[in-house]
This record gives C-alpha cells, structure tokens and sequence, in this order.
C-alpha cells in the first residue's frame, strides 16, 4: 500500500478519534497537504507534509508511514514524524499558557456581596434614572 486518503491516514494516526471527525475538519480546510486545501478523499504518501489545526495549535507533519488500521498510541506515532519547527512552536504556545493569568484571578472577589448588590443597585437608580439605555437621555432623543 503506497497511498490512503487523508481522512482515514489522520485517523489510523490518531488526530481525531473518529474518521468522520477527521472528515468534517479536512472539509472545514484546517488540514492542508504539501501547503494546499485538500478534501477527505486526497489521497496522501509517505514523505508528504500534512499541517493540521487542533484547537488553537498548528502541527505540521512528515508522513512517514501508512496504516489501513487504528493501532495504539505508540504504534501511531510511528506513522508520522513531527517538524523541528512545529516542536518549537507547539512547546513555546505551551509554555506561553502555562504562563498565562488565570481568569479566575481577574476577578478579585467573584460574585458581589449583598452589600455591593445594594450599592449597585443604588448606583443604577442615580446615575440611570428611569432611562432604559445608556445612550438614550433624559429626553429620548440620544444625544
């Protein structure tokens, strides 16, 4: 065997747990062959280069190996072989998540107390008066 379809190699290589999965993203153009758009039915050798999107990670792909069957993880590995660059970028937006604020510690205190719900709400009375939006005044003209 000497070519499969990409859909089915993405698959066999585990990229995506199911084959339809890995259809449906080969059709949404997050997978590129040898640099072009490809459809599920492109066929792929070994020696192409496959890029791939998964989530907010571009992986780019030697094929070194064609499998007409999904094997475990360590026999899937050998089915490709990863870019030097790839690594590199993959490992610096890693790190650059790790390193990243957590969103929980934007907020200070999380939900109001009773007592901020009170000032909020005496704050909103005040300032906003019986107006529905902030750009409409008093007159209802919104100027």
């Amino acid at each position: 065997m000497e070519r499969m379809r990409i859909d089915k190699w993405l698959w066999a290589a585990r990229f995506y747990k199911t084959r339809s999965l890995a259809a449906e993203e080969v059709d949404r153009h997050r997978v590129q062959v040898n640099g072009d758009v490809v459809k599920p039915a492109r066929e792929v050798r070994a020696g192409d280069l496959v890029q791939l999107r998964q989530g907010p990670d571009t992986r780019t792909v030697r094929v070194r190996g064609l499998s007409m069957q999904r094997g475990p993880a360590p026999v899937a590995q050998l089915l490709y072989e990863e870019t030097a660059e790839s690594i590199a970028v993959l490992s610096a937006a890693r790190e650059e998540r790790r390193l990243a604020r957590e969103p929980a510690h934007a907020i200070v205190q999380g939900r109001p107390t009773k007592r901020d719900r009170r000032h909020l709400d005496t704050a909103r009375e005040v300032g906003w008066g019986d107006r529905w939006s902030a750009s409409v005044d008093d007159d209802g003209t919104g100027r």
